[in-house]
């Protein structure tokens, strides 16, 4: 009878080491590999000469327009990629932003609209990239969007890549 506990100890022992050199196998693979970025901007689009953002005048209405809030990037100053892209929207007076009326173009000449690459990324709350990859440099973006009572709102943003 006390050689069947002591097997069953040495089991269960057995058992505890394979679990824990399993774990550390993972945490090792899960270090040495990343979970993979999403490349927002290409190198070559990148490499295009800077263009100029639309210039749309937004006329006073009499309901607040929907705002578009950028989180991330935020702030002054440089970043580092892959970055989280992170935009808010809000809609007022009782409207929804309609997030198949947001529109995402990279400034550049000819501009690039990159609304269909980040479309499963937006919803009527916002646009939430984690880990997007970009190359070095200063990175200029147009963004419209309209709410559910047709209110029309723009935003353009900039922000500075370093690797």
């Amino acid at each position: 009878m006390g050689q069947r506990y002591l097997s069953s100890v040495s089991i269960s022992l057995r058992e505890q080491i394979l679990c824990f050199t399993a774990a550390c196998i993972a945490a090792v693979f899960f270090a040495v590999n990343p979970v993979a970025a999403f490349e927002l901007i290409t190198p070559a689009e990148a490499a295009l000469p800077p263009g100029t953002a639309p210039s749309l005048t937004e006329r006073g209405s009499p309901t607040r327009l929907p705002s578009i809030t950028v989180l991330s990037p935020a702030g002054v100053g440089a970043v580092y990629s892959p970055l989280d892209f992170k935009l808010r929207f809000s809609a007022f007076g009782g409207a929804a932003i309609d997030p198949d009326s947001v529109a995402v173009a990279y400034i550049k000449q000819p501009d690039i609209d990159i609304t269909a690459r980040i479309k499963s990324f937006i919803t009527a709350e916002g646009i939430d990239i984690t880990r997007a990859e970009m190359p070095p440099g200063l990175h200029q973006f147009w963004i419209e969007l309209k709410d559910t009572d047709g209110r029309v709102s723009t935003r353009e943003f900039e922000f500075q890549v370093v690797k």
